[in-house]
């Protein structure tokens, strides 16, 4: 069957807006237009960002064997892949580097009924259209809306595999109905936080502060959780993600482990907020970084099972 861009959002997760190009490919945000419009204004670095295809998923559960649609890629920022994952394992992988900007993909599924999920390029905007099936299919149901807030490593920087970032892995596992706002060298900015229309998160997760951890200031964090809370209100369970490691500079790690001990302060005063200490989820070893900054595959893998361990075990 083809699908209508109108009849491919039902498949499409980690969305909250759409639009049609003139030339008929479909666009998903993850932001709204009034977020999108302030990064545009506060920098070209975080405005491409902010439209990137991060956590995004075409997800069926169909007996089909083969899915093939036209994508057409309008920024870069690393190059990852796109990625098809058949119950939960991952099957075929297209790398951006050997593609061209605009063509045709075709995922090939095994025999009988699963579960397939292409995941598109998380540091990278991707625009689809004309997608075929050729089985009928359903979307699957998810019943816990999460809002991920983050910078580069939950927007996926790091592993250069969209279904192999911590966010990807760890929703595997949880299954949420996720919506990821990981921009690439982001900080704790309260002017970045809006309400989208419509849209009512079950769930908060953030995972922020790498970026400012020689910061003495911390009144922006301060004033980031009043405005998070005014907006999704005191009561929302919130799970906060301490930075993971800085070992990529000098005194990185002592430096980092005095932020979070202050970051810390402040989080504990929100009776709503489970805390999880990043310290403790990688090793603080080059095996599991790009750049003793960034989990690679590796550590993004360690990073996402230990989190999802945690996550079960307080029943967040």
């Amino acid at each position: 069957m083809h699908l209508t861009n109108n009849e491919l959002k039902k498949y499409y997760f980690g969305a909250y807006d759409f639009a049609v190009t003139d030339d008929g490919y479909l666009q998903a945000f993850q932001y709204s237009a009034a977020q999108i419009e302030y990064f545009k204004h506060l920098d070209e670095f975080f405005y491409d960002r902010c439209t990137a295809s991060t956590s995004k998923t075409l997800e069926f559960i169909t007996t089909a064997t083969e899915i093939s649609f036209d994508y057409k890629i309008i920024w870069r920022g690393s190059d990852d892949t796109f990625e098809l994952t058949i119950d939960g394992l991952i099957t075929q992988i297209y790398y951006l580097k050997d593609m061209k900007d605009e063509g045709r993909l075709t995922f090939t599924l095994p025999e009988g009924n699963k579960r397939a999920v292409i995941y598109l390029p998380a540091d990278a905007t991707v625009l689809i259209k004309d997608l075929s099936i050729n089985a009928d299919a359903t979307a699957p149901v998810k019943n816990t809306k999460v809002l991920w807030l983050g910078d580069s490593i939950t927007q996926g920087y790091g592993t250069l595999r969209s279904a192999e970032t911590y966010v990807s892995i760890a929703n595997r596992l949880l299954d949420y109905d996720i919506i990821n706002q990981g921009i690439g060298g982001y900080v704790y900015d309260k002017g970045s936080l809006m309400k989208m229309g419509g849209y009512t998160p079950d769930k908060l997760i953030v995972a922020l502060g790498t970026n400012q951890f020689g910061d003495k200031d911390l009144t922006p964090i301060e004033e980031y959780y009043v405005r998070l809370f005014e907006i999704y209100g005191q009561d929302i369970p919130a799970l906060v993600i301490t930075p993971l490691w800085r070992g990529d500079v000098p005194d990185g790690e002592p430096t980092l482990i005095k932020f979070c001990d202050r970051l810390k302060s402040i989080l504990k005063t929100y009776p709503n907020i489970t805390i999880v200490d990043g310290f403790n989820l990688i090793p603080h070893l080059s095996e599991y970084y790009l750049d003793d900054l960034h989990p690679n595959p590796l550590g993004a893998e360690v990073y996402a099972n230990n989190l999802v361990n945690i996550i079960r075990r307080v029943g967040f």
